[in-house]
Protein backbone atom coordinates (compact mmCIF):
# COMPACT_ATOMS: atom_id res chain seq x y z
CA UNK A 1 0.00 0.00 0.00
CA UNK A 2 2.74 2.45 0.98
CA UNK A 3 4.66 1.68 -2.21
CA UNK A 4 1.56 2.50 -4.29
CA UNK A 5 1.18 5.80 -2.44
CA UNK A 6 4.81 6.64 -3.16
CA UNK A 7 4.28 5.90 -6.86
CA UNK A 8 1.08 7.96 -7.05
CA UNK A 9 2.82 10.83 -5.24
CA UNK A 10 5.76 10.71 -7.66
CA UNK A 11 3.57 10.53 -10.77
CA UNK A 12 1.26 13.35 -9.62
CA UNK A 13 4.20 15.58 -8.67
CA UNK A 14 6.05 14.91 -11.93
CA UNK A 15 2.94 15.55 -14.05
CA UNK A 16 2.25 18.77 -12.15
CA UNK A 17 5.82 19.96 -12.72
CA UNK A 18 5.60 19.10 -16.42
CA UNK A 19 2.29 20.95 -16.78
CA UNK A 20 3.59 24.08 -15.06
CA UNK A 21 6.77 23.99 -17.14
CA UNK A 22 4.66 23.59 -20.28
CA UNK A 23 2.57 26.62 -19.25
CA UNK A 24 5.74 28.65 -18.74
CA UNK A 25 7.40 27.68 -22.02
CA UNK A 26 4.18 28.02 -24.04
CA UNK A 27 3.60 31.48 -22.62
CA UNK A 28 7.14 32.62 -23.39
CA UNK A 29 7.07 31.23 -26.93
CA UNK A 30 3.64 32.70 -27.73
CA UNK A 31 4.60 36.09 -26.29
CA UNK A 32 7.97 36.27 -28.02
CA UNK A 33 7.20 34.65 -31.37
CA UNK A 34 3.43 34.33 -31.70
CA UNK A 35 0.66 36.60 -32.77
CA UNK A 36 -2.31 37.68 -30.65
CA UNK A 37 -4.36 34.62 -31.65
CA UNK A 38 -1.61 32.27 -30.50
CA UNK A 39 -1.49 34.09 -27.17
CA UNK A 40 -5.27 33.68 -26.83
CA UNK A 41 -4.92 29.98 -27.65
CA UNK A 42 -2.19 29.46 -25.05
CA UNK A 43 -4.12 31.36 -22.39
CA UNK A 44 -7.23 29.29 -23.17
CA UNK A 45 -5.36 25.98 -22.95
CA UNK A 46 -3.77 27.05 -19.68
CA UNK A 47 -7.18 28.05 -18.32
CA UNK A 48 -8.58 24.58 -19.00
CA UNK A 49 -5.45 22.68 -17.95
CA UNK A 50 -5.32 24.29 -14.49
CA UNK A 51 -8.39 22.19 -13.64
CA UNK A 52 -6.21 19.10 -14.20
CA UNK A 53 -3.27 20.66 -12.37
CA UNK A 54 -5.22 21.45 -9.19
CA UNK A 55 -6.08 17.82 -8.33
CA UNK A 56 -2.53 16.74 -9.22
CA UNK A 57 -1.11 19.28 -6.79
CA UNK A 58 -3.65 18.34 -4.12
CA UNK A 59 -2.85 14.64 -4.59
CA UNK A 60 0.87 15.36 -4.29
CA UNK A 61 0.44 17.33 -1.07
CA UNK A 62 -2.07 15.01 0.58
CA UNK A 63 -0.11 11.85 -0.13
CA UNK A 64 3.18 13.53 0.82
CA UNK A 65 1.72 14.47 4.19
CA UNK A 66 0.32 10.96 4.73
CA UNK A 67 3.67 9.38 3.88
CA UNK A 68 5.60 11.53 6.36
CA UNK A 69 3.17 13.28 8.72
CA UNK A 70 5.74 14.04 11.41
CA UNK A 71 8.84 14.82 9.33
CA UNK A 72 10.26 18.20 10.20
CA UNK A 73 13.91 17.87 9.20
CA UNK A 74 16.12 16.21 6.66
CA UNK A 75 15.22 15.83 3.01
CA UNK A 76 11.53 15.27 3.70
CA UNK A 77 11.47 18.27 6.02
CA UNK A 78 12.90 20.44 3.24
CA UNK A 79 10.25 19.20 0.82
CA UNK A 80 7.48 19.90 3.33
CA UNK A 81 8.79 23.42 4.00
CA UNK A 82 8.61 24.26 0.27
CA UNK A 83 5.06 23.02 -0.20
CA UNK A 84 3.23 25.93 1.48
CA UNK A 85 5.06 28.40 -0.78
CA UNK A 86 4.20 26.33 -3.85
CA UNK A 87 0.55 26.04 -2.82
CA UNK A 88 0.10 29.68 -1.85
CA UNK A 89 1.83 30.82 -5.03
CA UNK A 90 -0.54 28.67 -7.06
CA UNK A 91 -3.70 29.60 -5.19
CA UNK A 92 -3.12 33.34 -4.87
CA UNK A 93 -1.05 34.20 -7.96
CA UNK A 94 -0.97 31.53 -10.65
CA UNK A 95 -4.60 30.43 -10.79
CA UNK A 96 -6.09 33.96 -10.57
CA UNK A 97 -3.54 35.21 -13.11
CA UNK A 98 -4.39 32.43 -15.55
CA UNK A 99 -8.10 33.16 -15.28
CA UNK A 100 -7.63 36.93 -15.55
CA UNK A 101 -5.18 36.76 -18.46
CA UNK A 102 -7.50 34.49 -20.41
CA UNK A 103 -10.43 36.84 -19.78
CA UNK A 104 -8.39 39.75 -21.16
CA UNK A 105 -6.95 37.78 -24.07
CA UNK A 106 -10.28 36.47 -25.36
CA UNK A 107 -11.58 40.06 -25.68
CA UNK A 108 -8.29 41.13 -27.27
CA UNK A 109 -7.07 43.36 -24.43
CA UNK A 110 -3.28 43.32 -24.45
CA UNK A 111 -2.52 46.43 -22.46
CA UNK A 112 -0.13 47.36 -19.66
CA UNK A 113 -2.25 45.51 -17.11
CA UNK A 114 -2.14 42.34 -19.21
CA UNK A 115 1.65 42.46 -19.43
CA UNK A 116 2.14 43.33 -15.76
CA UNK A 117 -0.02 40.39 -14.71
CA UNK A 118 1.81 38.26 -17.32
CA UNK A 119 5.16 39.24 -15.78
CA UNK A 120 3.86 38.38 -12.31
CA UNK A 121 2.55 35.03 -13.56
CA UNK A 122 5.85 34.17 -15.25
CA UNK A 123 7.80 35.09 -12.12
CA UNK A 124 5.52 33.05 -9.87
CA UNK A 125 5.62 30.18 -12.36
CA UNK A 126 9.41 30.18 -12.40
CA UNK A 127 9.47 30.17 -8.60
CA UNK A 128 7.14 27.15 -8.52
CA UNK A 129 9.13 25.35 -11.22
CA UNK A 130 12.29 25.91 -9.16
CA UNK A 131 10.74 24.78 -5.87
CA UNK A 132 9.03 21.77 -7.45
CA UNK A 133 12.26 20.80 -9.21
CA UNK A 134 14.06 20.91 -5.86
CA UNK A 135 11.35 18.67 -4.41
CA UNK A 136 11.66 16.26 -7.33
CA UNK A 137 15.42 16.16 -6.89
CA UNK A 138 15.02 15.49 -3.16
CA UNK A 139 12.48 12.75 -3.93
CA UNK A 140 15.00 11.10 -6.25
CA UNK A 141 17.63 11.30 -3.49
CA UNK A 142 15.22 9.55 -1.11
CA UNK A 143 14.54 6.85 -3.69
CA UNK A 144 18.26 6.25 -4.26
CA UNK A 145 18.91 6.09 -0.52
CA UNK A 146 16.05 3.62 -0.08
CA UNK A 147 17.38 1.43 -2.90
CA UNK A 148 20.77 1.22 -1.19
CA UNK A 149 19.24 -0.15 2.00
Amino acid sequence: MRQNMVKIHAVAATLALLIITTFFISTLVSELFGDKQQIVTVKTYIFYAIWLLIPLMATTGIIGNKLAPNAKSGVIGKKKKRMPFIALNGIFILIPSAIYLRSLAIVNIFDTTFYLVQALELTAGLINITLMSLNLNDGLKLRKAKQKT
